[in-house]
């Protein structure tokens, strides 16, 4: 079955298009929207073990279920434009660097693993899996799976393959696990009072 991407997202229920100028600038509000709660969610730590997390990629796959993958995409891609420039949207920055630098440091990895990630959930979600729990998990793991492989990948050419899986992989698994649960219940949540509201 083709897929229908404006009929098969969040975005597109509670933001319908509605004539070119109208769709313009829908895209461009949801796109910056979307760029200021990744900024948000990256500077946001929360304490945790055995590190604090960011809420960064749960944003990231969230975007994808809510958006659909172009525009999910698009909005991740001007967030690290924005990054790139030189403003100070990622975690720990500017303390640690600024721009291209910054992005070309051991977070780069991850970094494009955002667009990756965003793509597969997008994907998915356009296919209807962000309605049920099962579908929604599936997305969340397949897109922090995605997110994983390419940070871990970039980072393993800087500091080699077992140094990047104990420093870059490990201790981010149990943060993993709760923001897939948290994706997982919070879409299809959503979904669920969207038709009750239809009916």
């Amino acid at each position: 079955m083709a897929a229908q991407p404006m009929q098969n997202t969040l975005a597109s229920v509670f933001w319908p298009v509605r004539g070119d100028q109208a769709s313009i600038l829908r895209l461009v509000v949801l796109a910056v929207a979307g760029t200021a709660l990744l900024t948000l969610s990256a500077k946001l730590k929360v304490p945790f073990y055995p590190v604090p997390m960011t809420m960064q990629t749960l944003v990231v796959l969230v975007l994808g279920a809510a958006y659909g993958w172009r525009l999910a995409v698009a909005t991740v891609g001007l967030y690290l434009l924005q990054g790139a420039l030189g403003l100070p949207v990622f975690a720990d920055t500017p303390e640690r660097g600024i721009g291209l630098p910054y992005m070309m440091g051991p977070t780069g990895g991850y970094l494009v693993g955002f667009v990756v990630g965003a793509y597969v959930v997008g994907v998915l979600a356009e296919r209807g899996f962000g309605r049920s729990i099962l579908g929604m998990f599936a997305a969340m793991a397949l897109g922090h799976l995605a997110i994983f492989v390419c940070g871990y990948a970039w980072l393993a050419t800087l500091v080699g393959p077992k140094a990047a899986w104990v420093g870059g992989v490990v201790p981010f698994f149990a943060a993993t696990a709760l923001k897939t649960a948290l994706g997982t219940a919070l879409v299809p949540a959503i979904w669920a009072m969207v038709d009750r509201r239809a009916s």
